[in-house]
């Protein structure tokens, strides 16, 4: 039986827009040593490049790799098209063990611009702020990570550690923000809130993104008063369907919904 051919992935890095020098374009940090020991890439080969602020995608080849940077020359510039019209924050509820590393991954996969830990009253886990600072340093590697593997044009943030109410007060600030709740009732919300956040994107002429939220609980859910704090802010409580979902598949059938709404059917 003969194998289908599989089209190989080309390699896919960030760098500082100011290392992108007209036809020059020049990779340092710890990709180095990943591009030249791990992957073992050679001049000659082609390796897409982003800047992180911009939806474009700069193809380029290998000319040098030396012990501190790796110098390309830039063969063509397309726009990527791979970011959402919308910008999504993803207020997550710690959970428990390494689950947050997976939310993490997955939110980036499917379109996240932010993911935002959010200490809220059934949380079992207990951080301060240095145990923090450390455990954010991990996940923002991760974010870097999973925004190459899925080719990103930008990477996505992983915000400061935040109270429920601290949450609520930022994604008062945002433009649609919905928080899915077990005892909310029917999808009609769910709906509601889906097609205002695709009117407010294609009626986006400017330069910002129309920007959304949606608040994920940890493992126990939210506790009522906290569902009653967000809706006094106009976040509206939304159903994810009839089946209750662990806190780590929550945020990804969510998100999944927010792509399928804003991308496929657009």
């Amino acid at each position: 039986m003969a194998l289908c051919n599989r089209q190989e992935v080309m390699n896919h890095f960030f760098t500082d827009p100011s290392l992108i020098q007209g036809k020059e374009i020049y990779i340092r940090g710890a990709d180095v040593n990943h591009i030249r020991n791990v992957l073992r890439l050679r001049p000659g080969e082609e390796i897409s490049v982003s800047n992180g602020i911009d939806d474009k995608e700069y193809r380029c080849g290998i000319e040098e790799i030396d012990d501190d940077q790796v110098r390309c020359s830039l063969r063509f510039i397309k726009e990527a098209g791979v970011e959402l019209p919308v910008s999504i924050t993803l207020f997550q509820g710690l959970p428990k063990a390494d689950k947050m590393e997976l939310i993490i991954q997955k939110a980036v996969e499917l379109g996240a611009c932010e993911v935002v830990p959010v200490a809220c009253k059934r949380c079992v886990v207990q951080l301060d702020a240095k145990k923090y600072e450390k455990k954010r340093q991990r996940w923002q590697e991760i974010a870097e990570a999973a925004a190459k593997q899925s080719r990103r044009s930008i990477i996505p943030v992983v915000g400061p550690l935040m109270s429920m109410r601290e949450a609520v007060t930022y994604a008062a600030e945002m433009d649609k923000a919905c928080i899915p709740y077990e005892l909310a009732e029917g999808m009609e919300n769910t709906i509601s809130f889906m097609d205002a956040v695709k009117k407010l994107a294609k009626e986006d002429t400017g330069g910002c993104k129309t920007r959304a939220a949606v608040f994920i609980g940890p493992e126990g859910g939210f506790e009522e008063t906290e569902v009653e704090t967000a809706e006094k802010s106009g976040i509206m409580p939304v159903s994810l369907g009839r089946r209750i979902l662990r806190t780590e598949t929550a945020g990804m059938a969510f998100l999944s919904m927010m792509m399928y709404e804003l991308e496929i059917k657009r």
